[in-house]
């Protein structure tokens, strides 16, 4: 190989690569379809990690991402989000996975079956950690409103799960499960999150 050809493969620049800390393939493919338009490569670690009771999505997110870096030591991310329901008093809030494990999206439309209030919000932080943030990790926040539907409304083979089948976003008419990933990262609190996150790792 000549001498220019060994100068040139050295000027190709370093594709940068994260790890996403999560357990749900659904979240995990949202964000590599995103991270890849940023020619960011990303890798899925299942780490169970202790996830703090709190009120607040940030500080869950940040407790969670700092013991995931202690365990692996890479650059890693974790992201937490949040239903919140207006005419539930914001419920179930931050405890929206274990809400939906224990009484799934019938046991939300049941408790809103009388309510004339059916706007609601999705909230996502990204938090960001490695060896130059190991006590400092670094957020990134995004959220969507719109309103919790009359009844469970999903297509088979698009991407919905959780609380997307009774989430329609303001400006669409269509409920997160009817959307494919691309559709529903036009609007999602999570995809505003990562995009955040992902201009600001392509410059460090």
């Amino acid at each position: 190989m000549s001498k220019n050809a060994d100068n040139n493969q050295c000027q190709i620049p370093k594709r940068k690569v994260v790890f996403f800390a999560t357990g749900n393939i659904n979240k995990f493919n949202e964000a590599r379809s995103i991270l890849g338009q940023y020619d960011i490569a990303v890798g899925m670690l299942r780490l169970k990690g202790d996830e703090i009771q709190s009120e607040n999505l940030k500080e869950i997110a940040e407790t969670s991402v700092k013991n995931a870096y202690q365990r692996c030591r890479l650059p890693i991310f974790v992201e937490d989000a949040g239903l919140f329901i207006e005419g539930l008093g914001g419920f179930p809030g931050p405890y929206a996975a274990y809400v939906y494990k224990t009484v799934h999206n019938c046991g939300i439309l049941k408790l809103m079956e009388n309510a004339a209030d059916r706007r609601a919000e999705f909230q996502s932080v990204i938090a960001y950690c490695d060896d130059q943030t190991p006590c400092e990790p670094v957020c990134f926040e995004g959220e969507v409103k719109g309103e919790i539907t009359l009844a469970e409304r999903k297509e088979q083979g698009k991407s919905g799960f959780g609380f997307d089948p009774i989430f329609q976003p303001a400006g669409s008419q269509e409920t997160f499960a009817e959307m494919t990933i691309a559709e529903k990262n036009g609007y999602s609190h999570r995809a505003m999150a990562i995009r955040k996150f992902a201009e600001w790792y392509k410059k460090q």
